[in-house]
């Protein structure tokens, strides 16, 4: 299990982004984390899978465990071979490289020699792969590029997988047809997820719990029937006047009322 507890993020020592974030991941489920541009969504990923250093971040306080032990400060080689692996936001494929060669990547920090097999049971989820294997991955269409990217982090055999944004970009069909297998990778290998999104109303759909996010920090949490059922979720995630219809964009646009949990 995946456990934060009150941790803060500094950027230069000096930028607060996370601000006591807390949350948890139960072994085996999909967990939501939703919130605007600029919540803190992608830094709390980074911060689980070690990438804060790029960008001059660091966990400056509190704790991420990950099945009882502490890895804030771990490395980020050392967090992928304990079976966490990120899907970065924008697909960040190798370009330059063949479908089949971005996958074989994927696999490098595996103890045990990749095999036909492990290419076939990628191929199975992601029919297109197989169909490009040999294309340049730079020649993908954006849903088959965010296809090859979590088919890649398949090849590392992850218990826990962290999902930045997987609808960016992608027609509302490919968005379908993504959250359909990030749910059967869930039922059918057991792989832990950690789903960030903006859009709620899809996330919601394949989730066992989520978190909204505000400002660095945890402000609402629940089963998604609760969540849906919030007014508040309502109004500012799912785009729901308070009569149940959806709200134009001048309702949205003219709506003054400061969000309740941030009052």
């Amino acid at each position: 299990m995946l456990a934060l507890a009150n941790v803060e993020v500094r950027y230069d020592h000096v930028i607060l982004v996370l601000k006591g974030m807390s949350m948890e991941v139960p072994e085996g489920k999909v967990v939501a984390l939703l919130g605007s541009n600029g919540a803190g969504k992608s830094t709390t990923l980074k911060a689980i899978s070690g990438l804060l250093g790029p960008e001059r971040g660091a966990v400056s306080d509190g704790t991420i465990s990950w099945q009882g032990r502490p890895i804030q400060h771990a490395q980020p080689d050392h967090i992928v071979r304990q079976g966490i692996f990120q899907v970065m936001e924008g697909r960040r494929v190798f370009e330059h490289l063949t479908v089949e060669e971005n996958l074989l990547a994927g696999g490098h920090t595996r103890p045990d020699r990749i095999g036909a097999t492990d290419l076939q049971a990628i191929y199975e989820w992601f029919p297109r792969l197989s169909e490009r294997r040999r294309q340049v991955a730079g020649y993908l269409s954006g849903g088959e590029q965010q296809m090859l990217a979590i088919g890649r982090a398949l090849m590392a055999k992850p218990t826990l997988m962290l999902l930045d944004e997987p609808s960016l970009g992608l027609a509302p069909l490919l968005v379908a047809e993504i959250f359909e297998i990030v749910r059967r990778i869930n039922e059918e290998r057991g792989t832990t997820i950690l789903l960030v999104e903006q859009n709620a109303r899809r996330a919601l759909d394949i989730a066992d719990h989520a978190y909204i996010m505000e400002g660095g920090r945890i402000v609402l949490e629940g089963t998604p029937d609760e969540l849906r059922g919030n007014a508040d979720v309502q109004e500012f995630y799912l785009g729901m006047s308070q009569q149940g219809g959806r709200k134009s964009y001048r309702d949205v646009k003219h709506y003054k009322r400061r969000k309740r949990w941030l009052s």
